[in-house]
């Protein structure tokens, strides 16, 4: 079997290029995302005044073309995903505990985590994410390897995708024995994030379990992402130990949780007054808006001050077939199943992928104000809610002031010769 390249594999990663003398540019009639039309000025890698710029600077008329701020991933798993290696079909599980044993076995025989990692870091970065979140497993029997494999691959991509790491212990923390110390170990060298994992339905004393993944990320100073697939009441009652803990020893605006799926099971009153929980000890909600499952209420959360933002989770991988790294095509997915409408709805679906993840991951000078990094994408759509509802693939990077080169797909190198052929217009 072949391996399917990944979009942009092409593009090799090399810091140099960031280095380079960048020309001072400005782009002129942008359409910004609040709709209205402007003019954005760049240089040393910096937005800048337009007026600033020299007379004679480097000038691109986009003539309405979108400009929007760079995607940030919120949560994936770099070393579980098949990108970049063989296709690998599906095989359906009864348990967590069987559904676990296939990735085993399917992961033993699958590329290097490096090279897999490398695969889906490119074609993540070909539709424009600068940024993410990636949940690294750490378990017994697979000590520290994944950490430094996955650490491996980021580091040619370094001064393109700012990715911060989370310590995961997919095997649970008790169930698993020294999982505990290599979490410790795992943030000495180099995880900037702590992780847990359904504390009650998978290690089966919540409070234990929270006591190590609190224990290590305020010893280390560093944040918490917790995975809570825990369902009901259950699952609320979690919620609101996290919250509690969170504000106990003061980490609020430092905890996530992630998927939170209870928050979909229960009914309007009860997720409103959790959610007033939630914002009150500053504990945030990643959602990626799976298809088989009730999901967090995106408003109601929002409504009540809690940050909520967007990964893809899983992609590609033993847990689900789907996903290709596009956070544009993530926030339709949630737009799509939140039921989002209004062009505001939409706005909202395109935060949650990329102005509220970077503020959860802590980005320093995201976004397009002066003097943020010019790092954005221009997008071939009507305007910002188009581009959420149809997602459109013509796009191009901007990475601090330096235009990305543009991705090639197996189909345009094979029929390159064919597209100017006399006898078939368009």
């Amino acid at each position: 079997m072949w391996a399917r390249a990944p979009i942009c594999e092409f593009i090799k990663p090399r810091t140099a290029d960031l280095h380079d003398v960048v020309a001072p540019r400005l782009y002129r009639n942008a359409l910004l995302k609040d709709g209205r039309t402007g003019d954005l000025a760049v240089s040393d890698g910096r937005f800048v005044e337009p007026a600033s710029l020299a007379a004679g600077a480097d000038s691109i008329d986009l003539a309405g073309l979108l400009v929007l701020p760079a995607f940030v991933e919120g949560h994936i798993h770099l070393d579980k995903s098949f990108v970049g290696d063989d296709w690998r079909p599906h095989r359906p599980a009864e348990s967590l505990g069987e559904r676990l044993g296939i990735e085993k076995q399917l992961l033993a025989d699958a590329s290097p985590v490096t090279d897999r990692a490398h695969a889906l870091l490119a074609q993540a970065h070909g539709f424009g994410t600068v940024a993410m979140r990636s949940h690294v497993d750490v378990d017994a029997s697979l000590g520290l390897a994944n950490l430094h494999a996955v650490m491996a691959a980021c580091e040619p991509w370094r001064d393109r995708v700012d990715v911060e790491i989370v310590a995961f212990p997919q095997a649970g923390i008790l169930a698993s024995p020294g999982t505990a110390d290599l979490l410790d170990a795992a943030v000495r060298e180099g995880a900037r994030v702590v992780g847990g994992l359904d504390p009650s339905a998978f290690d089966c004393d919540a409070d234990a379990h929270l006591d190590v993944v609190f224990g290590v990320a305020e010893r280390h100073g560093v944040k918490i992402d917790i995975h809570l697939h825990e369902p009901g009441r259950q699952g609320i009652e979690q919620l609101r130990r996290i919250a509690a803990r969170t504000t106990a020893v003061g980490m609020q605006s430092k905890v996530v949780v992630s998927h939170a799926y209870a928050l979909g099971d229960v009914g309007p009153d009860e997720a409103a007054r959790t959610a007033d929980i939630l914002a009150e000890a500053g504990v945030a909600i990643m959602t990626n808006a799976p298809g088989d499952r009730a999901f967090p209420p995106i408003k109601v959360l929002r409504s009540a001050g809690v940050r909520v933002f967007a990964g893809n989770d899983n992609i590609r991988d033993a847990w689900w077939p789907y996903g290709d790294g596009d956070m544009l095509g993530r926030a339709m997915m949630i737009g799509y199943r939140s039921g989002f409408f209004t062009d505001a709805d939409l706005a909202t679906a395109l935060d949650m992928a990329t102005t509220d993840a970077a503020s959860v991951l802590g980005l320093r000078r995201y976004g397009l104000a002066i003097g943020d990094e010019a790092t954005f994408l221009i997008v071939d759509a009507e305007n910002a809610a188009a581009a959420v509802a149809a997602t459109p693939r013509e796009r191009r990077l901007i990475h601090q002031g330096a235009i990305v080169p543009s991705c090639t797909s197996r189909l345009d190198t094979l029929f390159s010769r064919y597209d100017t052929q006399q006898g078939y217009r368009s």
